[in-house]
């Protein structure tokens, strides 16, 4: 597919196949063991990736007409039926729930990609590239949890880096208002990714941006660790060899900036 959605689907589809082949042959001490995200094993991440993808599949099936919208305690129900499973049926069920939700988004005519809108969170519904963005949006980083939780040294994958920068530079750019403390940078600072057309801006809020702005810092790395260190997912423990920044804002710096959800 050559749409935005398209591409984005294309994305996810790419995550639910990389899982798919990972936790099937995790052992119990593996799903109950850390992830890459804070005070979440790797089973309580897959529940929230599970449990996530029941209620963006809920809200999708109804702008296709295929349900009513779901009603008010709707959310409710999924997290408590999803937090009483077991850490081996959060796995199972998590890929049977991502599945479910990626071969429905498949299933929408590329044609249909434009028009159609989807309800969301938010106060109005969103064009469908934004909707299949915002879950991979959440499913690229967590897939990254699941996995540096097996290897501290995991990435997130090209694709999904890719397709995320455009978006978080355009219609998806309010979630840097969501993530990023621009108070605790010391100064105004534009950061060049090196090798991309992308440069992180801070100043009285922070955004991602492909603007030909004067750099004043550079990020020396790949895109997908720079989406990383957005995400709040660039520790030491996790920053690859070679990743650095230069300028008048530091690395450090810059984490405190982009401590994650």
């Amino acid at each position: 597919m050559t749409t935005l959605a398209g591409r984005t689907i294309a994305a996810l589809r790419g995550e639910q196949d990389n899982l798919a082949g990972l936790v099937p042959a995790l052992s119990a001490e593996q799903l109950t063991g850390p992830s890459g995200a804070a005070e979440w094993t790797v089973a309580d991440v897959l529940s929230h990736l599970g449990s996530g993808a029941e209620i963006t599949r809920a809200g999708f099936r109804a702008a296709i007409g295929e349900a009513d919208a779901p009603g008010p305690d709707f959310n409710q129900g999924v997290w408590d039926h999803w937090n009483a499973l077991s850490p081996q049926d959060q796995a199972t069920g998590s890929l049977a729930a991502n599945e479910a939700l990626v071969t429905g988004l498949e299933s929408v005519p590329e044609s249909d990609h434009e028009t159609l809108r989807v309800r969301t969170f938010l106060p109005d519904p969103v064009p469908f590239a934004a909707f299949t963005a915002l879950r991979l949006s959440e499913v690229a980083q967590h897939t990254w949890d699941v996995r540096a939780g097996l290897d501290p040294a995991a990435t997130v994958a090209a694709g999904s880096a890719e397709v995320l920068a455009e978006h978080l530079s355009g219609s998806l750019g309010f979630l840097l208002g969501f993530i990023g403390k621009p108070k605790e940078a010391p100064e105004s600072a534009v950061v060049e990714i090196s090798g991309t057309p992308y440069r992180i801006v801070i100043d009285d809020s922070v955004r991602l941006t492909t603007e030909t702005l004067p750099a004043t810092a550079t990020f020396t790395g790949s895109l997908e660790a720079a989406l990383r260190l957005l995400y709040g997912r660039l520790s030491p423990t996790h920053t690859p060899a070679g990743a650095d920044v230069t300028g008048n804002i530091t690395l450090d710096q810059l984490r405190a900036v982009f401590p994650g959800f």
